[in-house]
């Protein structure tokens, strides 16, 4: 923006209206000084800082109207120049400054009244920090909608959940998927709450306890898109530009956590000699191992829990970094710092998008894998109780014991023998509950159906379960949800552009 700021064929060509071209040419060089694709770096902040300081001590008559227009003027060549393709970009009050005092002398200093770098750095990292937030929840918006749809061609595909390592129940792959989904929603409203907390001007605070200028904080916070000033001026840059990467560090650090859980299940079938879940092979989801021809290493999902580890690690060093430090130390405020958390967290998540696109998911294994195991126990239990007002315990110890047997005999579900859930249910009876029917009242045919990892699923009544009308409502208000997140960060960036637009066509005036 403001590079391209070269001579338009459809201006005047005649002699006598050069100065009218000139005009419309430094108005469009002035226009072009904001744009909502510009690199919003510290250089950037310092520009718009500085914009907006001109306007209002101009208008609170902070600012004589002899040298504002050379000072507007010099501004708006430094930030002409800094938009230059390898121009400079001074990312510090004290290194942007000689640049100004270079274009528009020494009076441009009367801008600094009121103001310090402790001030302008910490409303910059915040406002940095504000770009961050709302990109990473656009990219965890994205990967949410792509687990939606998996979700939603998955709502009867029945799988093997795991507990402590161990198989546990069957579940719908998809009622799995939207439990991930209830965690990385939580994300999302952690993100919304900072957000809130975070967009919060700290302008005007000077080093940490005001200034005898009468500066008019509201409308600096307005003109740089925020809700409003911070309302303590000790808090502004020695408390809260410390606090805010600890918080974002503890919401990336909750949300790689989660991402690496979801790796390290789907590791759980690479171990077997036939998963249920795979990945499509070649490009960067799997390589052939150079010495083991049926090896299909899934190097995404590698690449993915490393991505995984690496933003919590760099969370964490911002934390460790506050640590043990007095107030007014910058140690954990650095903007590249921060920046490289939140890059190494989108990162993680453009590389999760990529393992969940390239899944393939074997109904037919995993109802396989299903009945090879016991995961359907409980249901015993549950019949017994539901059915026949049996303690549950008592069912429990029958099931057990079944399981027990089928071990020792070598026995899958499918396959037990009605014969010895009746003498387990007698001899369990008889020891525990003889107050309870001497026989098995469960039918065989009410066993085998009992044992059906299918009908377990379909058949559960519980409000957020995986039964179909349930997990239909959980996809429908996901989809409501993840649009409603877009539409946030949307409403945000719309916010602040606008708040930067109307500075720009103030800062135009003064020109």
């Amino acid at each position: 923006a403001g590079a391209g700021c070269t001579r338009n064929p459809h201006f005047p060509k005649s002699p006598e209206e050069p100065k009218f071209a000139l005009g419309l040419l430094a108005a469009a060089c002035a226009s072009a000084l904001w744009a909502s694709d510009t690199v919003r770096d510290e250089f950037f902040w310092l520009g718009e800082m500085n914009k907006a300081t001109t306007v209002i001590n101009t208008d609170e008559k902070l600012l004589d109207k002899a040298v504002v227009k050379k000072v507007a003027h010099g501004l708006q060549t430094v930030i002409a120049n800094g938009n230059k393709q390898g121009g400079p970009r001074p990312k510090e009050v004290i290194k942007f400054e000689p640049f100004l005092i270079k274009e528009a002398g020494m009076d441009v200093t009367m801008l600094h009244i009121g103001r310090s770098s402790q001030d302008m750095h910490a409303t910059y990292r915040s406002a940095i920090m504000r770009d961050n937030v709302l990109a990473l929840s656009e990219k965890l918006a994205e990967v949410m909608s792509v687990i939606n749809d998996i979700a939603r061609k998955n709502q009867t595909t029945i799988v093997p959940n795991y507990t402590n390592g161990v198989a546990a129940q069957p579940n719908s792959y998809a009622h799995y998927l939207m439990g991930y989904q209830a965690s990385f929603e939580r994300t999302q409203q952690q993100l919304r709450d900072f957000y809130e907390r975070l967009n919060w001007c700290s302008m005007g605070t000077t080093v940490l306890n005001g200034t005898s200028w009468p500066l008019n904080r509201e409308r600096m916070a307005k003109y740089l898109g925020f809700n409003g000033p911070v309302p303590n001026a000790y808090d502004a840059s020695q408390m809260k530009s410390v606090d805010e990467p600890i918080e974002l560090a503890g919401i990336i650090t909750g949300m790689a956590v989660r991402v690496g859980s979801f790796i390290e299940d789907v590791f759980v079938q690479y171990a077997q000699p036939r998963p249920w879940i795979l990945l499509v092979e070649g490009g960067e989801n799997t390589y052939v191992s150079s010495a083991m021809p049926q090896k299909r290493n899934p190097g995404i999902m590698v690449n993915t829990r490393k991505a995984a580890s690496k933003a919590i690690a760099q969370a964490q060093s911002t934390v460790w970094l506050a640590h043990n430090i007095q107030p007014g130390m910058s140690d954990n405020k650095s903007v590249a710092d921060n920046n490289k958390m939140a890059q190494a967290a989108i990162e993680m998540l453009d590389k999760f998008e990529r393992v969940l696109k390239a899944l393939k998911i074997n109904p037919e294994r995993a109802l396989e894998e299903l009945n090879n195991d016991w995961t359907a126990s409980q249901e015993v239990a549950d019949v017994l109780m539901r059915e026949y007002k049996l303690p549950f315990r008592v069912g429990h110890h029958v099931a057990s014991g079944m399981v027990s047997y089928a071990r020792a005999n070598n026995i899958q579900p499918l396959d037990f023998p009605y014969a010895q859930m009746q003498r387990i249910y007698a001899e369990v009876i008889a020891k525990e509950y003889p107050q309870g029917p001497a026989q098995c009242p469960m039918s065989e045919e009410l066993f085998k159906k009992t044992l059906n990892p299918r009908a377990i699923v379909a058949n559960r009544k519980t409000a957020g379960g995986p039964q179909p009308e349930e997990l239909a409502k959980a996809v429908k208000a996901m989809d409501k949800s993840i649009a409603g997140q877009r539409e946030w960060v949307q409403e945000k960036r719309e916010h602040i552009d606008k708040s930067l637009k109307k500075l720009d066509r103030d800062f135009q005036k003064l020109l």
